[in-house]
């Protein structure tokens, strides 16, 4: 496996001198049976073998007006994906934006650039912390077997050596005005529509985002993001999540990873990604962190229907393994800790993403010789609660995980006392 980090462009509102580095082309290094990085902040090549992947998080250095931001994010994109030797295909993007006015004019100035090629996208009104008009996660993916059907705007299957991927996004529901049920319910049977759109279905799902306005206001005489767990518990009931791929002793209920987040506004904004295939030497494996109580299991004081997600799914397809990394916060058991301290509550979510993705929780989870340490993490996303903490949440973060590429937006957590989560996506060997 080939894994390499380029390095950051400078900002001019970052005063840090810039990483020494070059072009993804001259970053690559071999890493022979065990995973090697090159340090940077912008992207992340890996070669899986059969296939390639490269994820980009990318924000503008300039602040002129919106159409040269974008200009800037898509000039550097393509400089990117030109500078490797085989044509890479996008899949999936996500789009944070200081000002949801913006997102008509974004639609088109992206429907300019990527022409019938244009990634399923989420448009995300969480403002970067940057400063910026926007901020973009873009993945693609190469090999020379890797075929894509894009089927419509929200939906694109990427298939290659007998694995099928199916994207889903876009999907956003703006009217809340018979309450987060009902429009949760309706957001989730429209991802229904587009799943069966690209020959798949909820079983298959292995990741889901969640982006509503207002998470933690109250509504009725609940909150917001209760009435959100509560759709999704009454939605999942009677799906069989991933049972097709799980190993045999897994004989309990399994749940996709998943992030749960606030955005400005009152709507809902849905993602998904799901996974089929026949290979006998690929499986799944839902990962708990031995010192949180699993979401699903939460005493009813935090949510009358608990959070139905795992904290992490792990995919294992031949000698590799890619686990998502559900939104994690400074929880342990089920209690939040250092209210008040964002330093702390950062210090404490990555401690969680440590354990979860560790070797022995593998082995705990029953798959030995697998997991990953942080040092394999592809890239991050950082939601910080406020605009004040996000210096010293960034701080903590690039000298626990180094210039890991990362977006860091402003968006509240899930529980008001909660300034901080964070999730991400890790390759490493088994």
């Amino acid at each position: 496996m080939i894994v390499s980090r380029t390095a950051a462009r400078q900002s001019p509102a970052d005063p840090r001198p810039a990483q020494a580095g070059g072009t993804l082309a001259s970053a690559m290094v071999s890493s022979g049976p065990m995973l090697h990085w090159e340090h940077g902040a912008e992207h992340t090549f890996v070669d899986l073998g059969d296939s390639t992947r490269i994820a980009l998080m990318l924000t503008p250095q300039g602040r002129g007006s919106l159409r040269a931001q974008v200009a800037e994010i898509t000039a550097h994109l393509r400089t990117i994906l030109e500078a490797h030797p085989e044509h890479m295909h996008l899949t999936v993007q996500t789009v944070f934006l200081l000002d949801p006015a913006d997102q008509p004019q974004c639609e088109r100035l992206f429907a300019e650039h990527y022409g019938p090629e244009q990634p399923v996208t989420n448009y995300v009104f969480q403002p970067p912390c940057s400063g910026a008009a926007l901020a973009v996660e873009v993945w693609a993916i190469g090999g020379k077997d890797v075929r894509l059907q894009r089927v419509d705007p929200q939906t694109l299957v990427v298939a290659y050596d007998s694995v099928r991927w199916v994207h889903c996004g876009g999907i956003h529901v703006a009217d809340d005005s018979e309450g987060v049920f009902a429009q949760a319910i309706h957001g989730l049977e429209r991802m229904r529509e587009c799943l069966k759109r690209g020959s798949s279905e909820y079983e298959h799902v292995v990741r889901t985002w969640f982006y509503l306005g207002g998470i933690t206001d109250p509504e009725r005489d609940t909150e917001r993001y209760r009435e959100l767990n509560r759709a999704r518990s009454e939605f999942y009931f009677d799906v069989p999540f991933c049972r097709s791929l799980l190993e045999s002793h897994i004989d309990h209920v399994v749940f996709p990873a998943s992030t749960g987040i606030g955005m400005q506004g009152r709507g809902l904004v849905m993602g998904s990604l799901t996974l089929q295939t026949n290979r006998e030497d690929v499986f799944l494996l839902p990962l708990e962190n031995p010192q949180q109580t699993p979401a699903y299991a939460y005493n009813p004081r935090y949510s009358p229907q608990s959070p139905k997600f795992s904290r992490a799914m792990a995919l294992v397809l031949g000698d590799y393994v890619t686990t998502w990394i559900s939104g994690t916060a400074s929880i342990v058991n089920s209690e939040s800790q250092h209210p008040g301290d964002i330093e702390k509550q950062t210090e404490q979510t990555i401690a969680n993403i440590e354990r979860l993705i560790a070797r022995e929780n593998f082995a705990a989870h029953g798959i030995e010789g697998a997991g990953a340490t942080l040092s394999d993490l592809a890239k991050i996303r950082v939601y910080v609660k406020q605009m004040e903490d996000f210096e010293k949440c960034r701080r903590v973060c690039e000298r626990r995980l180094g210039n890991v590429p990362a977006i860091y937006a402003l968006a509240d957590i899930c529980r008001p006392e909660l300034l901080v989560e964070i999730e991400g996506v890790t390759f490493s060997r088994r």
